[in-house]
């Protein structure tokens, strides 16, 4: 992976509620313009879930094709059925541009850690290209810690982890206990107090629309002017502080619109945004041009 800013790229549809081709090669390349190091494909920003298996085939086919090579690119490959699993991770190894599969366990059924271990070790084993668990307590019912992940981690095809989790105290101890794996911040709100842990790499919903601000936030923290990167964080959480209000998903893809990047609604069950949340997020777009 390249180091720096990776958009969990959203998943365009149109009035229809089918996936708008068109509209995701003009946010790959917009967000591409505006300086990311990469792609995280198909993960929950996507709407992953309310996805089909071919449907999540042909968007990870899109956008390699779209990029070119122009940056990196990761793909989410997490499904209830260890088998879409692993189908989803040996298509990606045939697509020639990723670089990397990641996967949330499966949710619902409360897995033991060595089920779960078995389940990240099968898919790892599944495909060449290399694996990065996904740790999103709040989504799966399951989070990762030092104590529970050296099963996992044991796996050399077992990069490392999207850590989307508040706990930075489990972060830090899972970075100190694992320094050959690669730790990635999935949080947004976060940026900045994951950057004394040396973290160089995030995946976020918000990079879609604001990529800008989490440079200029690394820019700040690296050439020690640390209160300007606390105050363009500041920002960010006051926007995403907004987002929560409607949705982070459903505002996400809102904000995109106000800022003149139509991507559609969610898909059902999420319903569209009404004509007040639209004006709300509006007057909340003002604050995405201060700091860019």
């Amino acid at each position: 992976m390249e180091k720096g800013i990776y958009p969990a790229l959203i998943t365009p549809f149109n009035r229809d509620g089918k996936i708008d081709f068109s509209a995701l090669n003009e946010v790959v390349d917009q967000l591409i313009g505006r300086g990311v190091a990469g792609f995280y494909v198909c993960g929950s920003t996507a709407e992953t879930m309310l996805l089909s298996l071919d449907e999540r085939k042909k968007i990870l086919e899109s956008v390699v094709n779209r990029v070119s090579g122009r940056v990196d690119i990761v793909t989410h490959i997490g499904a209830q059925y260890t088998p879409d699993s692993i189908e989803l991770a040996r298509h990606a190894g045939s697509v020639r541009g990723v670089s990397a599969v990641s996967s949330l366990p499966p949710i619902y059924f409360k897995y033991t850690a060595e089920e779960l271990a078995a389940y990240f070790r099968e898919i790892a084993d599944s495909s060449e290209l290399p694996l990065i668990v996904y740790n999103a307590p709040a989504l799966a019912g399951v989070e990762f810690k030092k104590e529970n992940l050296g099963n996992i981690f044991s796996h050399p095809k077992i990069a490392g982890m999207k850590y989307t989790s508040y706990d930075l105290f489990g972060m830090q101890r899972v970075i100190s206990a694992y320094p050959d794996k690669l730790i990635i911040n999935g949080h947004d709100e976060l940026f900045l107090n994951t950057l004394p842990f040396g973290l160089k790499y995030a995946i976020g919903s918000t990079f879609n629309f604001m990529p800008e601000k989490f440079t200029a936030i690394r820019d700040c923290y690296e050439k020690g002017d640390h209160a300007a990167a606390y105050a363009i964080q500041d920002e960010v959480n006051e926007i995403i502080e907004g987002l929560i209000k409607v949705g982070v998903f459903r505002g996400v893809k809102g904000m995109m619109k106000v800022l003149g990047l139509p991507v559609g609604d969610c898909r059902r069950p999420f319903s569209p945004l009404s004509g007040d949340e639209l004006d709300f997020l509006s007057r909340l777009a003002e604050k995405c041009k201060r700091f860019n």
